[in-house]
Parts: C-alpha cells; structure tokens; sequence
C-alpha cells in the first residue's frame, strides 16, 4: 500500500495542479488551459483559487476536513468519522457498483487517465465479484487535463440514461485517452446513446460541473495528492493495494462497526 507517487503507487495532480505558497493561504496554480477548448473553464474552476475561493477552502479545512478527519490511526491509515462518511456517501451522484445495502462501501477518487487507477480496476472488479456485501462509489476526480475532464462530464452525464457504469467501465478499461473523439468512440462502443448523451451534457450542464467540484473539494479535504484515493469503510487509503491487502481492509471495516 502507497502514498505517493514517489513509491509507484498514485498520479500526483502535477503539473496541472501546483502547490505554492501564498501571502495568504496554500493555493493551486493551474497551467494555462488549451485555447478554445470548452471544458478548459471546469478544470479552471477546479483548480484555480479566487480570493474567494481561498475563503471557502479556509471554511472548508475548519469545518468539512475537521468532519472527515481525526488523529486516529489504524495500519498507518487515517480514520475519517461517521459524520464525514455519512457526508461521502450522500447522494453521490453516480450509481454504486455492487451490493444495493452494502455492509462496507469503498470510495474511489479516480482519473479516467491515471495508469495506476487502471492497476486498480481489477482489484475492485475481483473484489465485487468475491464480495457479495461490498458497494463502490466512484467519485470522478479530473485532474490530469481537459481530456480527462472531458471524459468525466460525458461518464457523469451517461447517468441520466443508466449508462454511467457501463461509461465509466469502458473509459477505465480503454486505452490512455489523448482527445474527445476517442472518448466518444469509446461510449458508443460501449451502448451510449451520443445524441441523447450530447444533450444532457448541455441540459444537466450545472449538475455536472457542481459533482465534480463536490468531487474535488472532498479530495482536498481528505488531504489527497493525486490519483487514487480509496476510501474503505472510514479508512483513508491514498494510493494503489493489491486484493489481498484490500479484503484484509474490508474485514478491518467490518470488525469496526
């Protein structure tokens, strides 16, 4: 199990997102975003911080990170409390994969373009098909380029027509993904509707960009860096595990309650 993309195990939300020191508080600095691409002004959003963006983040550690975090620890992994995962778990906005009354629901923060998210997938998969009481929500986490957003608002807006698992299996198992052609291509292979999905990705616009703000404001205050992060029962594991190690956190999670 790993932290860091320093050990192999996670992307770092670099070079598109930066920590840098400010006057006033830690901000995210974003690389200037590709010229008439219109998905640019999400990422932007996502990443770059306004003096009032700073003042939600500061109400945002002091309130929300204080809900999802505490000092405990077990195995070396942080402990989120019940009212932050109560919080995770509400509404999400995409369909779990799995159990519909879960004991244990695992949390993904992902990238469609991370290579070590797509190690993960058959963990997850082999998991869900061993585990018939386990439940996964994946919690689309675009910071690796507009392509990435891209693909997150066309999965997301797939969910008005069932379709998000099918979107997200399709995108995860696919190829890296370099423009949005190749994103559609992969949606219709997989039984998307394109001119329905073209249409709710304009109409349901707001929803989509307000989840994954949501989305990125609770990375943020899980203290993630990058790509995955997993989120098992309330154990907080940034980074990739293999199954043996992840079947080993369920049952920790089980135990707990």
């Amino acid at each position: 199990m790993g932290v860091g993309a320093d050990d192999g195990t996670n992307c770092f939300n670099v070079p598109a997102l930066r920590y840098a020191a400010d006057q006033h508080a830690l901000r995210y600095h974003y690389l200037a975003p590709t010229v008439g691409n219109p998905f640019s002004r999400v990422q932007a959003r996502m990443v770059r911080k306004s003096a009032k963006t700073v003042q939600l983040t500061l109400w945002f550690a002091a309130a929300t990170l204080q809900c999802l975090l505490t000092v405990a620890r077990a195995q070396d992994l942080e402990i989120i409390t019940l009212a932050g995962q109560k919080q995770m778990l509400t509404d999400p906005g995409t369909d779990p994969a799995g159990a519909r009354n879960p004991d244990v629901t695992l949390v993904e923060y992902f990238d469609y373009n991370c290579p070590y998210c797509k190690k993960l997938v058959p963990v997850l998969q082999a998991l869900l098909a061993q585990d018939p009481k386990i439940a996964v929500i994946y919690k689309d986490w675009p910071i690796l380029g507009d392509v990435s957003v891209y693909a997150s608002s066309s999965a997301i807006a797939a969910g008005w027509q069932g379709k998000y698992l099918a979107a997200h299996d399709a995108l995860m198992n696919g190829p890296r993904l370099s423009q949005n052609d190749q994103v559609d291509a992969i949606l219709q292979t997989a039984g998307v509707n394109m001119d329905v999905l073209k249409k709710d990705r304009t109409s349901h616009a707001k929803e989509i960009d307000a989840l994954l703000e949501r989305n990125d404001e609770e990375a943020h205050a899980l203290t993630l860096k990058g790509t995955p992060g997993l989120v098992i029962g309330r154990q907080l594991l940034p980074g990739i595990t293999d199954l043996n190690s992840l079947k080993q956190l369920v049952a920790n999670a089980r135990h707990s309650k």
